[in-house]
């Protein structure tokens, strides 16, 4: 007698549950948007790499609490080394990505960060198998057209902070492929655990070479900047864990129009047609894989275009 009433509550619900998972993933982008504008502002006067330190640095502390309530066995890895080398890997793609936001328009260092995926689709069809056939092949080729026209080289001189970007994209998408393989393994948890603590350890090398104390106020935004990172990341992973991957994780592509606000509004950055252009042809690219990727594993099957 009261069964439509029940189910119209439970469907409520779920509405509700989406609603915010969607407005959640959206902040999240915002957020991270917003923490590398600031990483922009204050590398006017704070390294790069003491940049990436802080932001490490209080991302562990952040997870501390339940690091603490796990115990020591969560560390425990089947795979070791691997996590090592995930960790190195991800502490130099970080470097990279500060040191080239440092000095590169936002929106410009945004779209080409995209293409992560592009590159870590490529290393998973040569080191893992998997296979890739037509579409999924043109996806990579449109992106990297995008990447092209972006960059744009024999065209204008890829500046330093060009570079670093694209060097950042690349070794985050063999990061992915560590990543993918470790999760055989080993549980989230581990995975996660693993890399906030050997980022904080691996940046910490770099940041020592160009050490300076940081005043009082660059403290304050370098601890703005790590509180951000991990609210934007616990905002991201509860939608993700709230709604099907296919309808989050395109929202992450928001980020771009975020950070062409950002650098309009606060830097008086205008990016060009040719960036624009670009941008859209590599957000269609990895938008596709990505979604393309998520009905692959909802239904159970290895990606293969």
């Amino acid at each position: 007698m009261h069964q439509p009433n029940t189910v119209s509550s439970v469907d409520a619900r779920s509405r509700s549950r989406l609603t915010m998972a969607l407005g959640l993933a959206i902040l999240s982008t915002a957020g991270f948007a917003t923490m590398h504008a600031l990483v922009r502002h204050v590398s006017g006067s704070v390294h790069p790499f003491e940049i990436a330190f802080f932001r490490s640095l209080f991302g562990l502390v952040a997870i501390l609490p339940l690091l603490l309530r796990a115990g020591p066995s969560i560390l425990k890895s089947q795979r070791p080394g691997l996590l090592a080398i995930r960790g190195l890997l991800s502490a130099a793609s970080m470097l990279c990505w500060f040191y080239g936001l440092s000095m590169t328009p936002i929106a410009t260092a945004t779209a080409l960060s995209f293409t992560n995926v592009l590159f870590g689709s490529i290393g998973m069809a040569l080191f893992l198998g998997e296979r890739m056939r037509v579409r999924r092949w043109s996806a990579v080729v449109l992106g990297f057209v995008g990447m092209m026209l972006i960059v744009r080289p024999g065209f204008t001189s890829v500046d330093h902070g060009t570079g670093m970007v694209l060097i950042s994209a690349v070794l985050w998408g063999i990061s992915l492929i560590i990543v993918k393989m470790l999760l055989r393994t080993d549980g989230t948890v581990t995975v996660v655990a693993w890399a906030a603590i050997s980022l904080t350890i691996a940046t910490a090398v770099p940041a020592y070479t160009v050490w300076q104390w940081p005043s009082l106020e660059d403290l304050a935004w370098l601890a703005l900047i790590g509180t951000l990172a991990t609210a934007a990341t616990l905002g991201w992973t509860y939608a993700l864990k709230s709604a099907e991957g296919t309808l989050v994780i395109p929202l992450d592509f928001t980020r771009l129009v975020w950070a062409g606000a950002i650098g309009f509004l606060v830097f008086s950055e205008i990016p060009d047609a040719w960036t624009w252009t670009g941008s859209g042809l590599i957000v269609a690219s990895t938008l596709y894989i990505a979604i393309r990727e998520g009905k692959l594993a909802r239904a159970g099957r290895a990606p293969s275009r």
